[in-house]
């Protein structure tokens, strides 16, 4: 019998129109507890920089705070973006975090800058020039520290001993190319593909199990894809709601990221501009609907990818629609609630 198709949750604490970012924070924690409630596998939190429309500026801090708030769900980064960032201080940074709540922390990492070039150098210590790409170079000593195996004679041997050890994240490499891909494959580490962002994800998908070499990380290959995904009591709701998503999607497209509109207003701009309701803009994916609409896309998604989890992204205007979705979602799915939902 096959494994019944695990969901987590890919949380970017959005913006809406006329909110803040400290109302976005506290939403996030909210919604963390609640689907701990539900029985979701795992909550990521993303990794975005100067963004009006998003308040992810600091995965590593909000991974703490989740934790706080939820006793049994995996907590982890969508990802850290490593380009940005020392090897040695991200290992440090989630050996704490693993030594805080052991065999519950995912360290999701990226190449991808997370933000436009000028915010990208605006992060970088040394501003003179670009950082080199070299990504593969510090994936392969952040490993090392992760797993105590930094060689005696390495310079940086001295500084290996990590403060959550033995305890250790488990890491993931995530994308949207077919490099993310052969990096995954070639680490031997588990591939979460971003599909909210680009298309082709079945092909890659394919190719890093086709070509996997197993590891002492990980016997076999295992995948996550990341999806776009709003559901309601019924289509015609989620795709109203949809609404507010597709705007924003249509005004990143025109380099112009704005917070989520009420989906009302959403609606109307999308008409005046001869956009047809539920229409993915940039060829980006956006899944709306009912729950039995949605259950039977998601698995359809999951079944393309070889995906043994999907990992779902909802944003909308109204932070009670967002908690709704993933309440309908988890019941869709019968997903082993653990407790009872958490009070909204």
């Amino acid at each position: 019998m096959a494994k019944p198709l695990r969901l987590s949750v890919l949380d970017q604490s959005p913006i809406v129109d006329g909110g803040s970012g400290p109302e976005s924070l506290a939403n996030t924690l909210d919604l963390a507890a609640l689907c701990d409630a539900l029985g979701y596998t795992r909550y990521w939190l993303a990794e975005h920089h100067g963004i009006v429309s998003l308040a992810c500026t600091s995965p590593e801090v909000l991974i703490a705070a989740v934790g706080a708030v939820a006793r049994r769900i995996r907590i982890g980064s969508g990802g850290i973006m490593l380009p940005h960032y020392s090897p040695l201080k991200v290992a440090e940074l989630f050996s704490t975090l693993a030594g805080l709540y052991p065999g519950r922390i995912d360290l999701g990492l990226g190449r991808a800058p997370g933000s436009d070039q000028t915010t990208a150098v605006a992060l970088q210590r040394d501003r003179r020039q670009h950082p080199p790409d070299d990504f593969v170079d510090q994936l392969a000593e952040l490993l090392a520290y992760l797993e105590d195996r930094v060689p005696a004679e390495h310079p940086f041997a001295r500084l290996s001993r990590l403060p959550g050890l033995p305890h250790a994240p488990e890491v993931w490499l995530l994308g949207s190319s077919s490099q993310s891909g052969e990096w995954a494959a070639q680490f031997g580490l588990p591939y979460a593909f971003a599909d909210f962002i680009g298309g082709g994800g079945s092909v890659i998908a394919q190719h890093y199990r086709d070509t996997f070499v197993a590891s002492d990380r990980l016997a076999a290959p295992r995948t996550v894809v990341a999806v776009r995904v709003i559901c309601a009591d019924t289509d015609e709701e989620a795709l109203r709601l949809g609404a507010s998503q597709q705007v924003q999607l249509v005004q990143l497209q025109q380099g112009r990221p704005m917070p989520a509109l009420p989906p009302d207003r959403a609606v109307k701009l999308l008409q005046e501009s001869g956009v047809r309701l539920g229409a993915a803009p940039m060829g980006r994916r956006l899944l709306t609907g009912s729950p039995a609409t949605v259950k039977d896309a998601l698995e359809k998604l999951a079944a393309d990818f070889g995906a043994e989890e999907v990992m779902v992204l909802t944003i909308t205007y109204d932070h009670g629609a967002r908690r709704r979705s993933y309440e309908l979602l988890a019941r869709a799915f019968a997903l082993p609630a653990p407790a009872a939902a958490a009070a909204g």
